[in-house]
């Protein structure tokens, strides 16, 4: 019994020892921001998971909405943020899709590329500067890595969990730890997205102090009742704002 139980200890610390190895050596530095992440996929899959995704996730939300006038007005947009900055430069397929449904106000971006806001955000903005705000963070998503990140510290953490259980019992604690960081990186991944997306309105010409005004749209709509800061994967519309006025002023807009 005894020299099981040990062999299951330097199984579980072997696999530990791995994922640790191998998580150094999928770090790379992103040249479009300077930092290092561990990231598992190529610029290929990220694209793939991120078209292979987007109908479910357009289904979700009611699907496309039905006016090509307004879709234009979003592309346009689109278009306007990437041609004029270094997301041009980039691999990826950017794809701006406006989204049918009415009551959730949400944007957000899939690896690779597509781009979705919905329309009962869109009705909220006032100024076309505004939907450039929404539009350029979730490009910053994207040029950012973020979703590739996450899916990397996921497996890494799902592998530290799988040797903590093979070592012990301490497998649910362990990916509970992981979870934690995957919120936490969430939250610097918005405030890196902010700052990306006052960059990209510079660049094309917007107006980066609208995107405080969109802060304050998120706030309103978000209501009193809205969840404590540390509950949520998104920084407080608060706290955005500070960060974003940092960015213009290290931007000069």
């Amino acid at each position: 019994m005894r020299g099981s139980w040990k062999i299951r200890i330097l199984i579980g610390l072997a696999i530990v020892v791995f994922a640790f190895f191998r998580k150094c050596a999928m770090t790379e530095e992103n040249p479009y921001t300077g930092k290092d992440q561990a990231i598992s996929l190529s610029t290929e899959e990220e694209i793939a998971i991120g078209l292979q995704s987007a109908p479910q996730m357009a289904a979700e939300y009611g699907g496309l909405y039905p006016d090509e006038q307004m879709q234009a007005y979003v592309d346009m947009v689109g278009a306007k943020l990437v041609d004029n900055t270094v997301a041009r430069d980039t691999p990826y397929r950017y794809e701006f899709h406006l989204l049918a449904d009415p009551n959730i106000i949400n944007a957000f971006a899939l690896p690779g590329g597509q781009i979705f806001i919905t329309y009962a955000l869109l009705s909220k903005l006032e100024t076309e500067d505004q939907l450039a705000g929404v539009l350029g963070h979730e490009v910053g998503h994207v040029l950012g890595r973020h979703s590739a990140e996450r899916i990397a510290n996921s497996e890494f953490w799902q592998t530290i969990a799988q040797g903590a259980s093979v070592g012990a019992d301490a497998g649910n604690v362990v990916a509970g730890i992981g979870q934690n960081v995957l919120l936490g990186n969430g939250r610097d991944d918005e405030l890196e997205s902010d700052d990306l997306g006052v960059r990209f309105m510079i660049k094309a010409g917007y107006d980066p102090y609208e995107m405080i005004e969109v802060m304050q749209i998120l706030k309103d709509a978000a209501g009193p009742n809205r969840a404590p800061e540390f509950k949520s994967t998104h920084p407080d519309p608060e706290n955005r704002i500070e960060h974003i006025k940092e960015a213009i002023k290290k931007y000069g807009g």
